[in-house]
């Protein structure tokens, strides 16, 4: 600036060519579609994108779950060979997939473990290995292809267990317990009475527990009559306890030998000694309820 009025005076400006002038325009960003291979940012656009959609099928599946509740069974009992396991319905496909022998027996950690292991590694490798531009899924054929292959596996299995579950009761003859509840609540309403599944019985103590023809039962009975012979009234196996009042010695001595209902109850004259049979027998008869 001038220092005096003469106008011969050199006139010095003071300032900085380093400080750039402002501007008061809003500086908007590119779109990502300018940029080669680029379409939106991963974080936060596609994430966020890719959270919602993971919340729908989330809250969809709980209400499929709620709205298809699976049925309360029969309490798990190994040493029952009659029992039939039967999962969600949402694991069916696993569960019949575990049956097969290459997945199964001394191939259970492949069955159990590395083929489920692979199917998750892959699904969380895809987005690393799918790095293909294309997104419409007839131009994509692999991860279509595996996709497609991965649902109708799924299908496929639901639906073999499921048809193998209802071919076990047929054959076995057994009502789920579920069904059996419904009707029994479904009459006592029809007769006007309150229905409750917890049923209160009276237990039956085994007699003379200590006897020796106890080891004899335990090693032959308890697969079907369970570990504390009190049989399993849904799979029609009768109690051992208090059998005395149903059947005489002899009576016990000819279904213990023979067999009875067709299989139902198995011969053990290959399996028993006579003397053994008229031992268990004879602890059997025995086996009554106290007055």
């Amino acid at each position: 600036m001038a220092h005096d009025h003469k106008s011969n005076e050199k006139v010095v400006y003071v300032g900085d060519s380093r400080v750039r002038k402002r501007s008061n325009k809003t500086i908007v960003p590119p779109d990502y579609t300018a940029f080669p291979g680029k379409s939106e940012a991963f974080i936060p656009n596609f994430l966020l994108k890719e959270w919602l959609v993971g919340c729908v099928v989330l809250v969809g599946f709980l209400v499929l779950t709620i709205s298809e509740a699976p049925p309360l069974g029969y309490p798990a009992d190994p040493t029952n060979a009659s029992f039939i396991p039967m999962p969600d319905w949402y694991f069916l496909f696993l569960y019949q997939f575990l049956k097969y022998p290459y997945a199964s027996g001394d191939y259970v950690v492949l069955g159990a473990v590395a083929v489920p292991g692979v199917a998750f590694g892959g699904l969380l490798l895809a987005p690393f290995l799918d790095t293909g531009k294309e997104r419409r899924f007839y131009r994509r054929p692999i991860a279509a292809s595996l996709m497609l292959l991965s649902l109708i596996a799924c299908i496929y299995l639901t639906k073999v267990s499921w048809d193998h579950y209802q071919h076990e009761l047929e054959i076995t003859n057994t009502i789920p317990e579920h069904i059996e509840r419904e009707e029994k609540a479904r009459e006592a309403a029809e007769k006007g009475q309150e229905f409750s599944a917890i049923k209160k019985e009276e237990a039956v103590a085994l007699v003379d527990a200590d006897d020796p023809a106890m080891e004899i039962a335990k090693a032959n009975c308890i697969g079907c009559h369970a570990t504390d012979l009190n049989g399993n009234k849904q799979m029609k196996v009768p109690s051992l306890r208090g059998v005395g009042d149903i059947l005489t010695k002899e009576q016990l001595v000819e279904t213990v030998t023979n067999g009875k209902g067709g299989g139902a109850m198995p011969s053990f004259k290959d399996k028993l000694s006579a003397a053994e049979i008229d031992q268990i027998t004879t602890w059997l008869s025995k086996q009554k309820k106290a007055e």
